[in-house]
């Protein structure tokens, strides 16, 4: 039977290299550390993702995407300004370890500050971690904890599920930037109108006030 855990147990699991179904701001999720890369190999395996189909990196701030490594383009950063926390996934280049360790062959990988209060708790404590959906690839998003086990519970289940009630967010949406350019990869939460909108703005000076 797989354990319903608080969110400091979860932490701990998570460190120690478990697959933990954490709610989101949107719908629940699977979530690995990415100090574990056989953690998101069994993520890949229990959501039976294709190993080419990437998945994103949950950031407690944005302090922590440029940890990593990554150079913020100024495109994202009038996005993050003005979307971040929220239901907003950015697409940017990536150093090429990173993007393999979430399957990505592009150099590329997207990150999302989650506006969730439960979920920003388990990330400043345990680091950055790859979260993709909790359902079977191209099966519909878990919406609670009871959705998770019984969609798991007959494959081996995922070690634990952190339980925050119902979730019934849409999706996040999902934009790439390269350059000065963008594209809208999957219109969520999120319009491609608004995202025009603010790209299309004159860039703010100096550093950004919500990261």
């Amino acid at each position: 039977m797989t354990a319903v855990v608080s969110a400091s147990e979860a932490v701990r699991l998570l460190r120690e290299g478990a697959v933990i179904a954490i709610p989101t701001d949107t719908v629940y999720g699977l979530a690995a550390s990415l100090n574990h890369p056989t953690a998101i190999a069994r993520l890949f395996a229990l959501k039976r993702r294709p190993s080419t189909a990437p998945v994103p990196v949950l950031v407690g701030s944005l302090e922590v995407v440029n940890s990593l490594g990554v150079v913020w383009p100024e495109l994202a950063r009038r996005l993050s300004d003005a979307f971040w926390p929220g239901a907003l996934t950015i697409v940017v280049p990536a150093p090429r370890g990173l993007a393999s360790a979430v399957g990505s062959s592009l150099d590329t990988v997207g990150f999302r500050l989650p506006d969730d209060a439960l979920l920003l708790e388990v990330l400043r404590a345990c680091g950055p971690l790859a979260v993709s959906s909790a359902n079977e690839h191209g099966d519909l998003p878990c919406q609670s904890a009871d959705d998770v086990i019984d969609a798991f519970e007959g494959r081996g289940g995922v070690d634990a599920v952190l339980d925050g009630g119902e979730r019934t967010g849409s999706v996040s949406t999902v934009i790439e930037i390269a350059g000065t350019s963008w594209r809208v990869l999957r219109e969520g939460s999120i319009s491609a109108e608004a995202l025009g909108r603010v790209l299309a703005s004159p860039p703010k000076e100096g550093p950004s006030s919500r990261s």
